[in-house]
């Protein structure tokens, strides 16, 4: 199985690949639209995209991804974030002068930056593209952070470690398919996702509502109605100016409640996309009741 994410090898997206997909290549890509696009046509299998953390909020750019393909959500897995500070042999904390990051990973570590205001932090692509320009470079006097196993992988020290503003920081990942393929089509599952009980479902939605009062509401209203858990909405600019579009999860337990809830909501007006209905993982760590 050849699974695309976005950043070097080492970046916590790669961590999700193994929980999701027992077996895998992990194929580094540049961006989440080119993990879509690996995906499309072909040259990745299957492909992880982060979409929310428990401090930093949702990761927009991998919703618009999702949005703006054609793939499938056909699982999901949250994944602990412990941030550590890496360096070259021989850098001390005392010494550094900037830290290189993710930018979503600097916005988890916003604690350790006000007590050292000196330090400049500058944001990169990638957790581990930083780690591994850091190694490459050899400056003592800059850092990078991300996961202590990128740090291994790269020749780097720890300089600390837990920089996280939460020690139940989070982050939230999508496995996604080309269309037609579903979870079965890409090999066995994890052994952490085998002996799970799959009766909780979760269906993601992209929808855009007429631009007139109340549309929302009602679009709101059809989870209300059918006793659905909305877990996650947020809204993003759509085509036209000042116009937006809303991604939407839902769990449910029948599975034909998410055709039935989309069937409401484009009487109502609503134009919906559903980009997947998979298992639900639960804050537990399993997926289902």
């Amino acid at each position: 199985m050849r699974v695309g994410f976005q950043g070097e090898l080492g970046a916590f997206s790669e961590e999700a690949i193994y929980e999701l997909v027992a077996e895998a290549e992990a194929v580094p890509c540049r961006s989440f639209d080119a993990v879509v696009l690996a995906v499309e046509q072909g040259t990745a299998d299957a492909g992880v995209l982060p979409v929310e953390n428990t401090l930093a909020g949702t990761v927009a750019a991998a919703y618009d991804a999702l949005a703006g393909g054609s793939t499938r959500v056909v699982s999901e897995v949250a994944i602990p974030i412990r941030h550590c500070l890496l360096g070259v042999p021989g850098a001390s904390l005392q010494s550094l002068e900037e830290v290189r990051s993710h930018p979503v990973a600097l916005s988890q570590c916003r604690g350790f930056f006000a007590l050292h205001p000196g330090i400049l932090e500058q944001a990169v692509y990638d957790t581990a593209g930083a780690a591994r320009a850091v190694a490459s470079a050899g400056v003592p006097t800059v850092a990078a952070i991300a996961s202590r196993g990128a740090g291994v992988r790269y020749g780097l020290d720890v300089l600390q470690a837990e920089l996280q503003d939460r020690s139940d920081n989070q982050t939230r990942f999508f496995l996604v398919t080309r269309e037609g393929m579903g979870e079965d089509s890409i090999g066995e599952p994890s052994a952490s996702s085998q002996a799970v009980d799959r009766l909780a479902l979760k269906t993601a939605w992209v929808a855009e509502i007429p631009n007139r009062p109340g549309s929302l509401h009602e679009l709101l209203g059809v989870f209300v109605t059918r006793g659905l858990d909305l877990t996650h909405v947020v809204s993003r600019p759509a085509e036209s100016p000042w116009t937006y579009r809303f991604i939407l999860e839902f769990t449910h337990a029948d599975p034909a409640d998410a055709g039935r809830a989309s069937e409401e909501a484009e009487r109502l007006g609503a134009v919906v996309r559903e980009l997947g209905t998979f298992a639900a993982w639960q804050a537990d760590g399993k997926k289902g009741p």
